[in-house]
């Protein structure tokens, strides 16, 4: 089993809203408050795009231009989950959602490059 699952995803009207958690395996062991964590999303036939990073304290985020002001990044290093709050969902956000764990200390990057621990993804579908 993969060390990250990720959740929450389906399928929603435009305009709607999800929230996608990213949570440890517990079989696992996985520990995530020693990670960043990003979520990145890839449609068919494009590239897998970083949506959003959240540094290990929660401290600092950062956002692709085309979710800024719709999509929340938070965590709870408590309960091991990290959530994407994705508010006012437009077609476009239509995509498998992963999430990825980074060894930082530093602040996140919504670059891929560095994240080695990932998910299997959420299909998150906006249609009418």
């Amino acid at each position: 089993q993969l060390p990250l699952v990720e959740s929450g995803g389906g399928k929603v009207q435009p305009g709607g809203s999800l929230r996608l958690s990213c949570a440890a395996s517990a079989a696992s062991g996985f520990t995530l408050d020693y990670f960043a964590i990003g979520w990145f999303r890839q449609a068919p036939g494009k590239e897998r795009e970083g949506v959003s990073c959240i540094s290990r304290s929660g401290g600092s985020t950062d956002y692709a231009d085309s979710v800024m002001g719709r999509f929340t990044i938070s965590r709870d290093n408590t309960k091991n989950t990290v959530y994407l709050q994705m508010n006012t969902l437009k077609p476009e956000d239509t995509a498998v959602y992963y999430c990825a764990a980074q060894r930082t200390d530093s602040s996140c990057s919504r670059n891929r490059i560095g994240y080695n621990v990932w998910g299997r993804g959420t299909q998150v579908t906006v249609s009418s």
